[in-house]
């Protein structure tokens, strides 16, 4: 009688954890699978419930997916008017009462190409059709060549782990998030006693959900950190947790929100904690059997 009873509660609960398993999806942004609604012809309360949350997500994604060609299309739309702003204010002499002013206007026009590339590169990833152009990568060697070819040598101190497997990567997209991440442990270790760590190791936790071994790649400051209620907010959209010293250094609040897509689009993870001192960013990225 008890296993009895027990099958039917779970039948009727059943509907329950269809809805917190597709509101939960619909939060991360998967909008591809519908909520299951029991007898839609003639639904109970719970059907009823499914299918208002259901009309509730199609809503929702159609915003996003307008938000994202509204964004597309202006980034699209300023990057004319910006180059010949930019080719027009190289075009200015040289000349000693307008050299400071001729420079600020370049730097100032940098950054705006530079927010458009990023944004455009932001929504691209953030499109549940995203496509990557994965390759067989060596991430160490393409670590070194990103290190090697950062502005003035900065010190980086690299920690490599031996016989690191080979991952499929999109290249481009993971040369973006190794510069994204340690020019913003640069940024914040100007005043620090050390430079700014990169590690990479052998994912372990991979090996045990059997999704075939992964590596974890771990870049550490060793700045002043941030406040822990800031930590979940770090991957947000223009967020900054110090906007005035980010407007110096040239930060828009999108870097570490491309990390995380880029991780995101190879089914990886993007963690991010206090090291006390530091801020320490950690990506994983699967294995080739996942």
């Amino acid at each position: 009688m008890t296993a009895l009873a027990y099958a039917r509660v779970r039948r009727l609960l059943r509907p329950l954890d269809d809805i917190r398993a597709g509101a939960l999806r619909f939060g991360q942004g998967d909008f591809a699978q519908a909520i299951p609604v029991h007898h839609p012809q003639r639904p109970d309360e719970l059907g009823e419930l499914a299918a208002t949350i259901n009309t509730m997500g199609g809503d929702i994604h159609q915003m996003l997916d307008a938000k994202r060609a509204l964004l597309l299309a202006i980034s699209h739309e300023l990057r004319s008017p910006l180059t010949r702003a930019r080719l027009n204010t190289e075009l200015l002499p040289e000349t000693a009462d307008v050299q400071a002013s001729r420079e600020a206007l370049l730097r100032d026009l940098g950054l705006m190409r530079d927010l458009i590339t990023d944004l455009l590169e932001s929504e691209r990833l953030a499109s549940p059709h995203a496509a990557l152009q994965r390759e067989p990568t060596d991430l160490a060697a393409l670590v070194q060549e990103v290190v090697s070819s950062l502005p003035g040598a900065p010190p980086v101190q690299l920690h490599v782990a031996p016989d690191l497997p080979m991952l499929a990567l999109d290249r481009s997209r993971m040369r973006l998030l190794l510069r994204n991440l340690l020019d913003n442990a640069l940024r914040h270790s100007a005043d620090a006693a050390q430079p700014p760590t990169l590690q990479l190791q052998a994912d372990k936790a991979a090996d045990r959900r059997g999704t075939g071994q992964g590596v974890r790649l771990t870049v550490r400051d060793h700045g002043p950190g941030v406040p822990e209620d800031q930590l979940p907010h770090l991957a947000q959209p223009f967020y900054r947790p110090d906007a005035a010293r980010e407007r110096t250094t040239g930060g828009v609040g999108l870097g570490l929100y491309l990390c995380k897509l880029v991780a995101q689009a190879h089914g990886g993870t993007f963690s991010v904690r206090n090291a006390q001192p530091g801020l320490e960013v950690s990506v994983t990225l699967p294995g080739t059997d996942s």
